[in-house]
């Protein structure tokens, strides 16, 4: 596929140009099998977003119950599969309502990181390795296990950070596994705290504190933040929303902010379509720079999809095709945003491809991706 002297930046969806499959380097006919297979296996979640019995979904996802497990933000019904590909910023296909404004879960959390770069970028986080505790005063982080908690901690997480926020414990998610053969049998059960930044663990309660953090340095809304510097900058929708807990309140300046979750564990969270994904993760594969403007510093880009210490697979807040749960079908340079149900942004940087991906089983998006991969022609 040849490179264009410069990148197409696609404006608003009305004028955003496809490319024929066979232009863009795919066979067509394979390209079409691998979105035949993502239609043919959507995500077994009831649309409703809601068991028969009434339980939340990610409830019974996560085998979660007790005193910690009452939901707190809104819930909207789900659409269909649907999805986008894309390549070199055209789009190569297109399936199912790729406009609808749906629930996203965990893909928040990478969209949280790239909110951590605009505040790195601005000075408001002038170290990573520093202690969250020198930029956001208060109890959250008094004391002296948390007082040891840096910013890349809370990006990898591995922060270990224990407390209580908007009325959820860390203890929620102790013992919690995620991705294929997860075993949450034990999770919620109380264990005992290694020191910070020794041990990764996917806890949702330390993800929603980096975006109080967040909140706090930035002085407002992180979704007034995203929507400024990133979302209308790269043409996005005005339809996505980012919801917060209901008793997710501060206060900064005299007024009220909402702090915003990563994901929709209880409720709330990011709720946006398949394209305006898509733009995000284009401009992520571009290396953060935009119709000629340089929206996020390479150099946090670079930071951002660096393996952790702790989890090879994961760097600041991003999945990564690296370590023991490699795909060796898959690009070794290979990220990824994920969210439960299954949600994905995928992103193929050296070949500039980025693939959307929306309510498809979570055993099908691997051998999705792999037949995505093997429908381009060498």
């Amino acid at each position: 596929m040849a490179r264009h002297s410069e990148p197409y930046c696609p404006g608003p969806d009305a004028g955003w140009e496809p490319v024929d499959p066979r232009a863009a380097g795919f066979d067509a006919g394979r390209l079409a099998g691998a979105i035949a297979f993502a239609e043919a296996h959507e995500s077994p979640w009831p649309r409703s977003l809601h068991h028969p019995d009434g339980r939340y979904v990610g409830l019974v996802e996560w085998n979660e119950s007790g005193p910690w497990s009452e939901i707190v933000g809104p819930v909207r019904e789900r659409g269909g599969p649907a999805g986008v590909i894309l390549a070199r910023g055209r789009r190569v296909a297109a399936w199912g309502d790729t406009a609808r404004a749906d629930m996203t879960f965990s893909v928040a959390k990478s969209v949280l990181a790239v909110l951590a770069g605009l505040a790195f970028d601005d000075g408001l986080i002038p170290d990573v390795d520093e202690a969250v505790r020198a930029r956001v005063p208060g109890p959250l982080l008094e004391g002296a296990h948390n007082a040891g908690v840096t910013w890349r901690h809370l990006l990898h997480q591995s922060s270990e950070w224990q407390g209580t926020l908007f009325g959820k414990s860390d203890q929620v998610d102790h013992f919690r596994q995620v991705g294929p053969g997860a075993d949450n049998s034990r999770k919620g059960e109380r264990r005992r705290l290694n020191a910070p930044g020794t041990h990764y663990e996917y806890n949702d309660v330390r993800v929603n504190l980096l975006a109080y953090c967040l909140t706090m340095r930035f002085g407002r809304a992180l979704p007034e933040v995203l929507r400024e510097r990133i979302m209308d900058p790269i043409a996005a929708s005005p339809d996505w929303e980012w919801h917060g807990y209901r008793n997710a309140w501060t206060e900064i300046g005299g007024r009220p902010v909402q702090s915003v979750p990563g994901g929709g564990h209880w409720g709330g969270g990011l709720f946006i379509g398949a394209l305006d994904l898509a733009r995000f993760g284009l401009l992520i594969a571009r290396g953060g720079a935009w119709g000629g403007r340089r929206l996020l510093s390479e150099a946090w880009i670079r930071a951002m999809l660096t393996p952790s210490r702790t989890q090879p697979g994961y760097g600041y807040l991003w999945w990564l095709n690296r370590g023991e749960a490699a795909r060796p079908e898959l690009p070794a340079a290979a990220f990824s945003a994920l969210g439960a149900g299954a949600n994905m942004i995928w992103v193929d940087p050296d070949h500039e491809l980025v693939v959307v991906v929306r309510w498809i089983d979570k055993a099908a998006l691997d051998p999705f991706l792999a037949r995505v991969v093997a429908a381009r022609r060498p």
